[in-house]
């Protein structure tokens, strides 16, 4: 569960579904029928996307199982696993009788503004229970090393976490960070501070942090600790953060399902015509 390079990789993207029309009954399936793409999670994902973006609002009835076992040309079992997948996430509410409802505060809200990154951490940090998996000074991958500006075999402290909220896992952080502004990130410290909050302890004051936000599938690993399907899509966000005098401090790789969690930007004005608003990088030769 080690961090990738930040560039000259090959990437994983999922493949979006083409959205179904709720006003039509009639139309042909557009779930993919290959192997790997499991029906019931591409429903739940078309049932997901329809509430999010609004088709269903709140306190709407979804079709019923014999409504959408027709429009997309599936058992009822298909269906019944994509609704409780839903209603696992609190989308949805089934009313014995009446059919299946869409849950209020499913809506996505859009939160105000930040004030920077420290203050998301600390946002983060703040509403999220901690688990410490593992803490460790190893030899620093290579592509890490590099990340990190040190020598090839040096090491480096390494520590595992996985956020949660309220039981719920939200996100694996697989962070690395040099020895020499690293020596009290440990197990206990990290059950009571965020890791940033540790290198600020040790001096450490904020620069440059550079970001690449990938897709990948879901390894056993990742799979057991997010409690996902082996293969599913999940959200990679890779960060590289450097001190004031630009020596990089933390690589740090965080891993999440889309169905949980999203990245959201807030670029100020003056960023919105430069490259610190973010750019698409394409690795084709």
């Amino acid at each position: 569960m080690t961090g990738t390079m930040l560039a000259g990789q090959r990437r994983l993207t999922r493949q979006t579904l083409e959205p179904m029309d709720a006003t039509n009954t009639s139309h042909a399936s557009h779930l993919r029928r290959e192997p790997g793409t499991a029906l019931h999670r591409q429903l739940f994902m078309v049932l997901r996307d329809q509430i999010a973006q609004g088709v269903y609002a709140i306190g709407d009835l979804i079709p019923p199982e014999d409504a959408l076992c027709a429009r997309f040309d599936v058992s009822r079992i298909t269906v019944r696993r994509a609704v409780s997948d839903l209603e696992r996430l609190g989308l949805v509410e089934k009313r014995p009788g009446r059919g299946t409802y869409v849950r209020a505060g499913t809506r996505p809200s859009r939160p105000r503004p930040s004030f920077g990154l420290l203050e998301s951490l600390d946002k983060q940090a703040r509403e999220t229970e901690v688990t410490v998996l593992k803490v460790e000074t190893a030899p620093a991958p290579p592509a890490v090393a590099e990340q990190l500006a040190l020598s090839a075999g040096t090491s480096a402290v390494h520590a595992v976490r996985l956020r949660s909220v309220k039981g719920t896992p939200m996100m694996v952080t697989d962070a690395w960070v040099p020895r020499e502004v690293g020596q009290n990130v440990t197990e206990a410290e990290l059950g009571k501070r965020a890791l940033f909050e540790i290198l600020m302890g040790e001096g450490v004051k904020f620069g440059r942090v550079i970001q690449e936000v990938t897709a990948v599938a879901a390894d056993p690993v990742l799979a057991r600790l997010l409690r996902v399907d082996l293969g599913a899509p999940l959200v990679q966000l890779v960060r590289v953060l450097h001190d004031r005098r630009k020596r990089p401090v933390q690589y740090i790789t965080i891993h999440f399902t889309g169905e949980r969690s999203r990245v959201l930007m807030d670029v100020p004005a003056e960023a919105v015509n430069t490259t610190g608003a973010g750019q698409i990088v394409h690795d084709l030769e």
